[in-house]
């Protein structure tokens, strides 16, 4: 079982890929403002305790600031605080993904050092298309961090990854766009990617097809509910 913390709430879009980004939908939705940030009520969940200890046990994953960006600008006052609370549960293993690798150096807390403290922390990074990668990964690569990898999702065009791929890499999940006006995710840019893993010993993940999916030519329109067990139907996955 996963848990989801989000420490805050709220992003600005960033790159390409935040176009049709998933937190602004759902704001929308219940008539928020996507782009003001605020401090969670759920902020100290990793060390609110119930009566048997800790709310979140030991050994579950915790997926971090899936609502926002956890090297968010906006969310710098708060940041320390989290990572102390990681610090204080070493027994979990916290997953952050961000396209704001490039800023992560300067927003590391002063105990990072070599990253084994913050060993139970894995990062991803993502890159949408050629441009991100080739701007994310090399400042990603050079970060202390014990565990991290690659998410190209929405995957919006062919990426190279070879040359970010081997040693420092655990693996790399590819994904189309969902939502109203999601862009095409073409198979072929997905098996690419599949190539350079293969070749690099990298473990591959195809999460979703996205809505709208060309193959050999035609695109599909993927209803939401099918996307993620399309993508598994391709039996692609290297474990």
């Amino acid at each position: 079982m996963s848990i989801v913390w989000n420490p805050w709430h709220g992003c600005t879009k960033y790159s390409e890929g935040c176009e049709n980004c998933y937190v602004y939908r759902i704001d929308s939705m219940h008539e928020r403002e996507a782009r003001e940030v605020k401090k969670n009520a759920a902020f100290e969940l990793p060390i609110k305790r119930g009566r048997d200890g800790f709310k979140i046990k030991s050994g579950e994953e915790v997926y971090t600031c899936l609502s926002s960006d956890f090297f968010l600008e906006d969310a710098d006052e708060w940041r320390d605080e989290a990572w102390a609370m990681m610090a204080a549960r070493p027994d979990l293993n916290f997953i952050i993904i961000t396209k704001r690798i490039t800023r992560a150096q300067e927003c590391l807390p002063p105990d990072f050092g070599d990253g084994e403290k913050y060993s139970h922390v894995t990062v991803g990074c993502t890159c949408e298309n050629q441009q991100r990668a080739d701007e994310r990964l090399p400042a990603f690569l050079a970060l202390p961090i014990k565990h991290r990898f690659i998410v190209c999702e929405p995957l919006l065009e062919e990426i190279d990854l070879s040359a970010y791929l081997g040693e420092g890499i655990d693996s790399v999940s590819v994904g189309g766009e969902s939502g109203d006006g999601a862009r095409v995710c073409d198979y072929a840019w997905v098996l690419r990617i599949r190539d350079d893993c293969v070749r690099a010993g990298v473990k591959f993940h195809f999460h979703q097809t996205g809505a709208n999916f060309r193959r050999d030519g035609r695109v599909y329109r993927i209803d939401r509910k099918f996307q993620h067990s399309q993508a598994r139907r391709a039996g692609i996955d290297i474990e």
